[in-house]
């Protein structure tokens, strides 16, 4: 065989249906699988870490030898008992949708490279707006996750707030430019610091403000600061906080932001969608006040990972942070294009799972999901709370809850606490019943419960809470 020529062969739709068998395998599983990953790192790169052979194989075959080497290493992220990250499961209509955006294998950045992508993601994105009761006139775009929707949220910030004192980011660059201060909690999470970073506005400029003792930053924190200073300013708040879902108070603090010429972005990853329910009004009343929101659909809306959703009050300083154009672009007038929302070029065609999930779901089912979770949450941690040296250390709070595990040993000290604490949960995980993470809070280790996964139920709560109870008897 001539050196570099290609192995050409007809689509093997054998693959396709080996695959298909296998995933539908796995997800059969799912509820009687270990939610940890039994297989240890070396186990793993031993079956996979072989020799790549000059010739090439079936691809059916080479579908059947990547599922049988992959066993043991995946977590149960989509369990009902998976309870360590704010990661969701995926609904069928999503996983499915998924499937057909790979075979189609389109280009997702603008119109011209395929319509389809470009109507859905206008649609869906028109949905979400609605389902969040965000602005109807918001620009939007769907992103790999909440990392790049705060990027994209506060790129449009930064390119508004310098345009306010007369310094054009887009053509000037940041050399020279006035400074931006940013204003966030201590419980912001660390993907906005992140963000900055990519954004050239730096960590030195982020001013780290304290919260009270319910989490929450109090307007009088927030107006001290603001008046500490002045030029280009951003302030960031939180919708669901990564421990105990603290809200901020939107109603006080977002006109007192404005008051002082600053952009409000909040990060809403999980706790955005909790403004699809009446039920938690008073946490998300006022949100929609603010400049910028970000979240991920494939938490709490339960799509597949690789789905994040960015919205913007103002269309016009969103566009100018993200589009581009060249030559070869083929437009159509009426058609939007992603490249002039996303900080993407070559994007999968991600919008067609949330399509699916949310007619999958509808209006209710999504409220439904949110507040079932919800109460499922209030049942897992108050249940807990009474087994035998379990403290509650933050009462539910939307989906998310913390408890810790006390030494039994008399006298014992807060740092003897923490040891408990993390043995415990690391016996939870190597049972394979359950999935919990640790967490330092207010000074002490702590296990977070959070609830976001659409098959979860009172099964599996109470089934959890024995699997917690066994292990503290170990």
């Amino acid at each position: 065989m001539a050196a570099g020529r290609a192995i050409l062969r007809p689509m093997d739709h054998l693959a396709l249906d080996r695959a298909a068998w296998h995933a539908r395998r796995y997800l059969d599983q799912v509820d009687t699988r270990s939610v940890a990953a039994p297989a240890t790192r070396d186990a793993l790169l031993a079956r996979f870490d072989i020799p790549l052979l000059p010739e090439g194989l079936p691809a059916a075959q080479v579908i059947d030898d990547l599922a049988a080497a992959a066993e043991g290493g995946q977590l149960g992220t989509g369990s009902a008992r998976f309870f360590a990250w704010v990661i969701g499961g995926a609904l069928p209509s999503a996983i499915a949708a998924e499937w057909l955006v790979s075979a189609w294998a389109q280009n997702a950045v603008i119109y011209a490279t395929s319509p389809v992508p470009s109507v859905v993601e206008e649609v869906a994105g028109k949905w979400l707006l609605d389902l969040l009761r965000l602005p109807a006139t918001a620009s939007f775009a769907f992103t790999t996750g909440c990392q790049m929707a705060h990027f994209t949220g506060l790129a449009a910030a930064r390119d508004q707030v310098l345009r306010a004192v007369g310094w054009d980011v887009a053509t000037q660059g940041l050399a020279g430019s006035p400074p931006i201060r940013v204003l966030a909690s201590e419980l912001r999470h660390v993907s906005l610091d992140r963000a900055l970073r990519y954004l050239g506005i730096g960590s030195h400029q982020l001013e780290i403000l304290p919260v009270d003792g319910d989490g929450l930053l109090a307007p009088l924190v927030l107006e001290a600061a603001l008046a500490r200073g002045s030029g280009p300013t951003i302030v960031g708040l939180n919708a669901g906080d990564l421990n105990t879902a603290a809200f901020d108070p939107y109603p006080a603090l977002i006109p007192l932001a404005h008051a002082h010429g600053a952009w409000v972005h909040v990060d809403g990853a999980f706790g955005l969608f909790a403004r699809s329910s009446e039920r938690f009004a008073t946490l998300t009343d006022g949100m929609d006040l603010a400049d910028s929101w970000a979240t991920d659909c494939h938490k709490w809306l339960n799509v597949p990972q690789d789905c994040g959703f960015a919205a913007v009050r103002h269309p016009e300083p969103h566009r100018r942070a993200m589009t581009i154009h060249d030559s070869y672009f083929v437009g159509e007038q009426a058609a939007r294009d992603a490249i002039d929302w996303t900080p993407e070029w070559s994007r999968r065609a991600r919008a067609f799972g949330v399509y699916a999930a949310l007619r999958e779901l509808g209006r209710d089912g999504v409220t439904g999901l949110i507040e079932r979770n919800s109460a499922q949450c209030e049942a897992l941690v108050r249940g807990l709370a009474e087994l035998p040296g379990v403290e509650l250390i933050s009462p539910p709070r939307l989906n998310q809850g913390l408890v810790r595990f006390l030494d039994p040993r008399p006298g014992a000290t807060a740092a003897e606490h923490d040891a408990r604490t993390e043995r415990v949960i690391e016996t939870i995980n190597r049972g394979g019943e359950a999935m919990f993470g640790g967490v330092t809070w207010q000074g002490r280790r702590a296990m977070r419960v959070c609830v976001v996964n659409w098959q979860t139920d009172e099964t599996a709560v109470a089934r959890t809470i024995a699997a917690v109870a066994r292990s503290l008897s170990l």
